[in-house]
């Protein structure tokens, strides 16, 4: 039996007049704001009356139904236990290789690879623009050689790869695909993911290379390849986490890493490529902030817009391409260097979180990651928390278990409203490209930012460690140490490539991308003739300097 809207509001009425107001006599709340990590308020109590709006079937349905809010899949994690997937990468080739099999070993389930900064900007080890930046984010890979030794021992066939590499995308992932082949591994049976996601590094990160139309065009072109020759690839992850990371609120990530995909999509289309061809391997990458609901609420209403707009705006027939599948990180901006194992707890909240909200691919971050790059002990207990999250916390019994509630319903409802908002301003400026070049994101992005540590600075948000609950006690974790030798290892592997190879025929490869960039073909065969002939990414990347610039972002007061 069902009670009316009006029975229900006669209860809460009668309930604040007998229950509430006389305890709030007795027993004021806490003078503090009740708000969302974001910022927004939250109401004290939430019921049926939040939800008066909502049909059931058309705006919640069922797990593996459109509009898929809550899941793809029918069975959730009943069927299959979501990918963990710890980024791993620094120093040298040698060193990283080893920390993948240890992780292996650990029973990580695929591999997530970080570069170096170098790497990230296509430019050599040797190059004088990226001196000191040799291996201190992730590894460092100049050229197929480089690959060659990362991958050694890794069954490229039963292991799932994401990269997270943007600007020089198409050079790092056709260096995977090369070392595939040179082993006698179908590209068809390659399993993984390229960031590939060049919008977000305008708007947050900033390792951006060329300007952005050519940029979008180097990703179309991955997409297009993908689509034909590496079935079961994803040729891009849209990706929110480091929108998250630069300040924005839980909002903002969702509604400008859509707004990006959509952006992909369009691009896609134009190129003349049919959308059910190449959205079923569009993914996403989300982070995991701190406040457990909102971030559910994220994840669940991540699902519900991309499927309407696959479907009723792009036209998608496909179930598949109605999916928004995604990839999650914890908050490395939450973590703190005060009390550094208070970040354990953080992150098992974080990852909690994105479990409820249905991810397929999750990693946690290390709670010595505010200091350095993780140390083995640091990462192997980062693993531990997923799964004991998987093996002994009963959440992947049942399928969103968090579904139909009064809080978590009412926090999506309001998450889809302010994406909506913030698509039409975007759309309002000329689009996401538009929006970048008028510096629109980065503003939003630096006003939620400068909120947040305001309310930090007057203690109107508590962080542990930071600016409550601080100890003196001196830092008793052990830091990772990497091979003081490392550079001139990897500098001397790189050198004896340019004297070994065939320089001529490098000479004529490179000449081929030129003219390829130069002109309208996809890239992507020029790139891989390229690798094969051990080219290295600074001259690759050169290459396209030439022919499509270099981007300089205009400042906005």
């Amino acid at each position: 039996m069902f009670e009316s809207k009006e029975q229900v509001q006669a209860a809460q009425e009668r309930w604040e007049q007998q229950c509430l107001w006389p305890t709030l006599e007795r027993a004021p709340e806490r003078p503090v704001r009740f708000m969302t990590t974001s910022s927004a308020p939250v109401e004290r109590l939430y019921t049926p009356l939040d939800l008066a709006h909502n049909d059931y079937l058309r705006d919640i349905g069922h797990p593996g139904e459109y509009p898929f809010t809550r899941g793809i899949h029918p069975t959730g994690y009943r069927g299959k236990i979501w990918t963990m997937r710890m980024f791993a990468g620094f120093g040298t080739a040698e060193e990283t290789n080893q920390r993948f099999k240890y992780l292996l070993s650990q029973g990580q389930t695929g591999l997530s690879i970080a570069f170096d900064m170098p790497t990230l900007y296509g430019r050599d080890t040797d190059h004088p623009l990226v001196e000191g930046e040799f291996g201190k984010c992730g590894v460092a890979v100049s050229s197929l050689a480089d690959m060659e030794v990362l991958l050694d021992g890794i069954p490229l066939d039963q292991v799932s790869t994401s990269m997270t590499i943007n600007s020089p995308a198409a050079m790092i992932w056709a260096m995977y695909l090369v070392v595939a082949e040179k082993r006698g591994v179908p590209w068809t049976q390659l399993r993984g993911t390229i960031q590939n996601d060049i919008l977000k590094e305008y708007i947050a990160q900033n390792e951006y290379i060329f300007p952005p139309e050519p940029s979008m065009r180097l990703v179309v072109d991955t997409i297009e390849f993908g689509s034909r020759y590496v079935p079961q690839w994803n040729p891009i992850s849209v990706s929110g986490y480091h929108i998250r990371e630069a300040g924005s609120t839980a909002a903002q990530e969702l509604a400008f890493t859509l707004a990006d995909g959509r952006a992909y999509v369009e691009a896609c289309l134009a190129r003349g490529l049919d959308i059910d061809d190449f959205a079923p391997r569009i993914s996403f990458f989300f982070n995991a902030h701190n406040d457990f609901f909102e971030e559910i609420a994220k994840y669940r209403a991540a699902r519900r817009i991309w499927a309407r707009l696959m479907r009723e705006t792009y036209g998608a027939k496909k179930e598949r391409s109605w999916w928004l599948r995604f990839h999650t990180q914890t908050a490395g901006c939450s973590l703190t260097a005060q009390q550094p194992e208070v970040n354990i707890v953080r992150t098992a909240i974080q990852a909690l979180a994105a479990v409820l909200g249905g991810t397929q691919s999750l990693h946690t971050n290390s709670m010595d990651e505010a200091l350095a790059l993780p140390s083995e002990k640091a990462v192997t207990s980062a693993l531990r928390t997923q799964q004991v999250i998987a093996a002994e916390s009963g959440v992947t019994n049942t399928v969103d278990p968090l579904g139909g509630s009064y809080f978590v319903e009412a926090l999506t409802d309001r998450m889809e409203q302010e994406v909506n908002a913030y698509f039409k301003a975007i759309y309002d400026q000329g689009g996401v490209i538009a929006a970048i070049r008028n510096g629109y994101f980065q503003k939003e992005i630096a006003d939620a930012a400068y909120r947040y540590q305001q309310e930090i600075d007057h203690h109107e948000r508590e962080i542990v460690a930071v600016n409550a609950y601080q100890t003196p006690a001196p830092l008793e974790i052990p830091i990772l140490e990497m091979d003081p030798e490392g550079e001139r290892k990897h500098l001397e592997r790189l050198n004896r490539v340019r004297r070994e190879r065939d320089n001529d025929l490098v000479r004529r490869r490179l000449a081929e991308l030129r003219a390829a960039a130069q002109g309208d073909e996809n890239t992507m065969p020029a790139i891989l003739e390229c690798v094969r002939a051990y080219c290295t990414v600074g001259e690759m990347c050169d290459v396209l300097r030439e022919v499509f610039g270099v981007y300089q972002e205009t400042t906005v007061v």
